[in-house]
């Protein structure tokens, strides 16, 4: 925290007004370490006059803390940027977000925002396909992994341990030609269901499993730094989360709140998006090395608040499937 200057006037301590402590924005975030600590310094840069306070942890531990604050009436934070726009919904639900038209949205894809503005996409982490080198097959839908030829050589995340694969579950039964039946045959094929993105990076990387169904980033850096994978990004389109920022309705400081929205939805907070090895969600943004052009990406539909609606029944009909 910036101190306040003082100089000494015929003995008495004088305040500059000048040299005043800058605004403070406190900021809950569920980004890495370093992709935070990036975010928050070219803010500050961009906005010297405001000074970022933050407090990062994973999603769920960090809304438990943050309603855990909300149920004793305190409101901490004056800007969210978390995982997904589920969560986000929840908050919005629960009137806990202040609704902001941030004049960056016209740059944005209407369904990567929340329409009376109370969150807003900044990134798009897709999940898709990652096949190892050495497999005999490629596939290009998401179809391809209930063929005979995948049986038992499939591997994904578990929707009741990653809030990505929750999504991705939401998504891909909502789409007509997939539905419940694709994960009923899923199953069937001996798809194993385990953990989250990173058990899938190791078994595929290891070749335990020759395929499997994981977030887009992990296994291109992964390929970039030699690792014998592929990732490939199915024909009928790829679910999505989106990492949105909102600002709080209790916000203590609600301009320096709506500066922050709005750098992270400018072209310079999607450079650092870019920067950091993430697809910007900013439709007029370059794509990272190793993604395909923007245009190649389909994108599934996807509705989050009727998939908070869902959640609890979507884990139990997986748990049903893949445990019953």
């Amino acid at each position: 925290m910036k101190q306040l200057h003082k100089i000494l006037v015929t003995g008495l301590f004088a305040t500059l007004p000048a040299l005043a402590s800058a605004e403070t924005l406190m900021l809950y975030t569920s980004q890495p370490n370093k992709d935070a600590q990036m975010t928050v310094d070219a803010f500050e840069k961009a906005n010297p006059e405001i000074e970022v306070e933050w407090v990062r942890d994973g999603t769920t531990k960090l809304m438990t803390k943050l309603r855990a604050e909300l149920s004793s009436d305190v409101v901490n934070p004056d800007v969210l940027l978390i995982a997904d726009s589920v969560t986000m919904e929840s908050m919005a639900k629960d009137g806990y977000l202040l609704p902001y038209l941030s004049p960056n949205r016209s740059q944005y894809d209407t369904s990567l925002f929340n329409k009376d503005g109370y969150y807003y996409g900044t990134k798009l982490i897709t999940s898709g396909i990652v096949r190892h080198q050495r497999a005999p097959e490629t596939p290009t839908d998401w179809s391809d992994l209930t063929k005979p030829e995948y049986k038992n050589q499939v591997a994904m995340p578990s929707p009741l341990y990653s809030g990505a694969a929750l999504i991705h579950l939401a998504t891909l039964t909502s789409e007509p030609t997939l539905g419940w039946d694709y994960y009923e045959a899923l199953h069937n094929n001996k798809a194993m269901a385990q953990g989250g993105n990173g058990s899938v990076l190791k078994a595929v990387s290891s070749g335990t499993k020759p395929y499997g169904v994981i977030v887009d980033f992990l296994a291109i850096r992964e390929a970039q730094k030699g690792a014998p994978l592929e990732f490939i990004f199915p024909k009928t389109g790829v679910s999505m989360v989106t990492e949105p920022v909102a600002i709080m309705k209790g916000a203590k400081n609600k301009d320096a709140a709506k500066k922050f929205v709005d750098f992270v939805l400018s072209k310079q907070g999607q450079q650092l998006v870019l920067d950091q090895g993430y697809l910007p969600a900013r439709s007029d943004m370059p794509v990272p090395k190793g993604f395909p052009a923007r245009e190649q990406i389909r994108l599934m539909d996807f509705n989050a608040a009727q998939t908070l609606k869902d959640n609890e029944a979507n884990k139990q009909r997986f748990s049903d499937v893949f445990e019953g």
